[in-house]
């Protein structure tokens, strides 16, 4: 009974028990205040499993780091990051996009070999308007 617009962890519902105690009784189509019941829910599940404790968010960290390894295009990551439930690619990536020091220099160090996926009919190109532009001196 749940939609795409509806939140992942939704709010508990509450209500009045028979013996006048606050009980919860179902959940709603509504977002928690803040975070901290989703990190009480995280901590008991993770204790109850007997395995070490990560927050919430580090799960979101975990989901964006794979989908830049996974997308191939930047439609593809817009597409990833409106699965995380960002309307904006931008809040994807300035929330989570940090790039750790040990990954950044890899990729620098990448830019200098040659790229292996490129299209034959993009390498002809690229040759042509090299050759061009070095007929011109």
């Amino acid at each position: 009974m749940f939609s795409h617009d509806d939140p992942l962890f939704p709010k508990t519902k509450v209500a009045n028990t028979k013996d006048k105690k606050f009980s919860a009784c179902g959940v709603l189509k509504e977002h928690w205040a803040t975070a901290h019941p989703i990190r009480v829910i995280f901590k008991r599940a993770f204790e109850s499993a007997g395995v070490q404790y990560f927050n919430p968010h580090s799960f979101r960290d975990t989901l964006v780091r794979i989908g830049e390894q996974l997308c191939q295009s930047p439609e593809e990551f817009k597409a990833w990051s409106q699965n995380l439930g960002h309307q904006g690619v931008l809040t994807t990536l300035y929330s989570y996009g940090d790039v750790p020091d040990y990954r950044q220099a890899e990729l620098i160090k990448k830019l200098n070999q040659p790229r292996t996926d490129q299209s034959p009919e993009m390498q002809i190109a690229f040759e042509a308007m090299f050759n061009k532009m070095m007929d011109k001196d």
